[in-house]
């Protein structure tokens, strides 16, 4: 049994995918497993993973038809061998010491997580997260709908298995939110622990920041909280799904506006560049 699984979903992700499993495989912790399942993508996905499979036996690949990224890191975490599992997102990164770091934390706490560095479409720094450990405990078990903290992100969380099976798991009715629901429910069964210590790089690119599920994301997490309360449904959860729409003209002005403002905070000189392009998208219509 290894001491770590490393469970990713991946959905037409070949664009940085093998940035992803490269940060991954370079982890200074060198015992685990990296399980991979790939929800039906149409691109060069697959061929990437047979190729890394095979160059390293540490990767497994679990290929489904897609279904949501819910249902696959089920399908994942069921998989998971190790008596602790760590998450990660495909396109963004691990730094080398983080999963070494982030071991030890669960002798004391049920999840853990590091500090985050949002990074821009080319791997600019934007701002770094600065969550507390007994705040976000705290909120979880708590906070209302308008106030509620989770982690700092959702693929720098590292459980432990039995946790995870004890609360129940992912559920299947939460195309959203899935993450805070699973949260709250390992939140009332020990404590949590976030360091200080920036171990993980999330890229966010203009339709992550434009967020055209932002309604759903949100109407899930009432659901959530509301079962954590005992007056709400898993029915409730299951009827949120995505509906069809499209990133707009001012919502891709709005994102690169967003890239700027954390630039210029920043002094990195990049943010005229996405101040321009802000301009011109919501002018001109300029393709994101």
């Amino acid at each position: 049994m290894t001491a770590i699984s490393v469970v990713m979903s991946v959905y037409n992700g070949a664009a940085t995918l093998a940035a992803t499993l490269d940060s991954v495989l370079a982890q200074t912790l060198r015992d685990f497993e990296c399980i991979v399942v790939d929800d039906g993508s149409t691109d060069e996905t697959p061929s990437i993973l047979a190729a890394y499979a095979v160059r390293d036996p540490r990767i497994r690949v679990i290929r489904q038809e897609n279904g949501g990224i819910t249902r696959a890191l089920i399908a994942g975490c069921d998989a998971a061998t190790s008596a602790v599992i760590a998450r990660q997102d495909c396109g963004d990164l691990s730094r080398p010491e983080r999963l070494a770091r982030m071991l030890p934390l669960l002798d004391t706490c049920v999840v853990a997580a590091s500090q985050v560095i949002y990074t821009g479409p080319k791997g600019e720094p934007l701002y770094t997260t600065a969550h507390a450990s007994n705040a976000v405990h705290h909120a979880l078990l708590h906070a209302d709908a308008g106030t509620i903290q989770s982690l700092p992100h959702h693929g720098s969380a590292v459980f432990r298995s039995d946790t995870y099976r004890q609360c129940g798991g992912y559920r299947p009715q939460f195309y959203f939110a899935q993450d805070l629901d699973l949260w709250i429910r390992m939140a009332a069964l020990g404590d949590i622990c976030i360091t200080d210590d920036v171990l993980y790089e999330a890229r966010i690119d203009v339709r992550a920041i434009s967020s055209i599920h932002r309604q759903e994301q949100i109407a899930s997490a009432a659901v959530a909280i509301a079962l954590r309360d005992g007056v709400g449904n898993l029915d409730d959860a299951a009827a949120i799904r995505p509906e069809r729409r499209t990133v707009t003209r001012s919502t891709r002005a709005k994102a690169f506006y967003f890239i700027a403002s954390c630039l210029r905070r920043r002094r990195d000189p990049r943010w005229r560049g996405y101040a321009v392009r802000a301009v011109r998208t919501l002018l001109l219509g300029g393709a994101a």
